[in-house]
């Protein structure tokens, strides 16, 4: 099952990298400039559903975040047939032979309900196809992440970073072409395939990331890193910065889009990621966490609400049991809880 995970997003990746590349062309040809993410989303979701099905059979609940709809609605044709031509083009086709019809029903592959009987007592895959959109459309950081969730936890994860350097001496926030794929399984340690490619073509190899392994990267810094949302809206910014003066005055900071902060931190990049609730009521997505979470938690993080609750994927679509997003290694997660429980505002 790992493997066809991992194929999955690999393949995905691929079709996303090469969205990406072509942007402006795409902008032109849909007279909007945020078809090209649009167009990515749904290539993505089909790549990974067919792919998953072929290797899994097609009794597999897949939770995905798209639905067809958009594409079946007449106004939308030209993005249809950019999204159909982005699988057909290229030297190594992603899906050669693909129609609208199989494409339709290859997306709406993802509309498994995560609280029917038969995910509860099987589990089901969650994925979001394009995690960081903005990222994705300023030529920036986003993912393809994909998770197998049971009881309310995440036990598989696949996540690609299509512009994340597969060297963690790179900055986070430089784009670079080569990507990494990030796996973990539950109790089973997490790796990152350096470079993405090499499931496709260019080489590379498994890195394992241990807490040994963070740790000793970390080590060289004298001052903590965050890693937190570029957009506002995301995250509370100014209560993070807070947090972390507690932790230490001298903290720096790294802004990415997508669950890549939970990778740059699985890995020793950066020591924290904070998402705190900037909006009374909102509630996070699974697909949002899934995966990254488990990457952290293998590598020897901690992942946690505001509370230090662990996080409960088990209530549908939501993390209705939750609130905000902490991410630690073990040694200075529970630092951070105190430090957000000391601002927290009182009734």
């Amino acid at each position: 099952m790992h493997a066809a995970m991992s194929a999955a997003v690999a393949a995905a990746s691929s079709v996303c990298s090469a969205v990406q590349a072509r942007l402006e062309q795409l902008r032109a040809i849909t007279k909007d400039d945020k078809s090209p993410v649009t167009i990515a989303d749904f290539a993505s979701q089909a790549v990974v559903a067919r792919a998953l099905r072929a290797a899994l059979g097609d009794d597999l609940l897949l939770v995905g975040e798209e639905s067809s709809s958009f594409l079946r609605d007449p106004q939308h044709a030209v993005q249809l047939e950019a999204t159909l031509a982005v699988l057909r083009d290229g030297d190594k086709p992603a899906w050669p032979d693909v129609t609208a019809d199989s494409l339709f029903h290859a997306i709406d592959g993802g509309d498994a309900d995560p609280l029917s009987p038969r995910a509860v007592a099987a589990g089901f895959f969650t994925l979001d196809p394009i995690d960081g959109t903005k990222g994705f459309l300023r030529g920036g950081q986003y993912a393809v992440a994909l998770a197998f969730v049971r009881d309310g936890v995440p036990q598989l994860a696949a996540m690609g970073c299509p512009n994340l350097a597969p060297d963690p001496t790179v900055s986070a926030e430089t784009p670079a072409p080569s990507g990494s794929l990030f796996c973990a399984s539950r109790a089973g340690g997490s790796m990152t395939q350096s470079p993405l490619g090499g499931l496709y073509g260019r080489g590379g190899g498994d890195l394992a990331i241990s807490p040994a392994s963070r740790a000793a990267f970390a080590s060289a810094r004298r001052h903590p890193v965050l890693a937190e949302s570029v957009e506002s809206a995301h995250s509370d910014q100014s209560a993070s910065a807070i947090i972390m003066r507690e932790l230490d005055p001298g903290y720096t900071l790294v802004r990415l889009d997508s669950q890549c902060k939970y990778a740059v931190v699985a890995r020793g990049q950066a020591d924290v990621y904070l998402r705190l609730p900037s909006s009374k009521g909102y509630v996070e997505r699974i697909w949002d966490h899934a995966a990254g979470a488990l990457i952290a938690e293998e590598a020897g993080c901690i992942v946690s609400d505001v509370f230090g609750k662990p996080l409960d994927f088990g209530h549908g679509r939501g993390l209705e049991m939750n609130k905000g997003i902490v991410v630690a290694p073990a040694v200075l997660h529970p630092r951070v809880i105190a430090a957000i429980d000391k601002h927290r505002p009182r009734d």
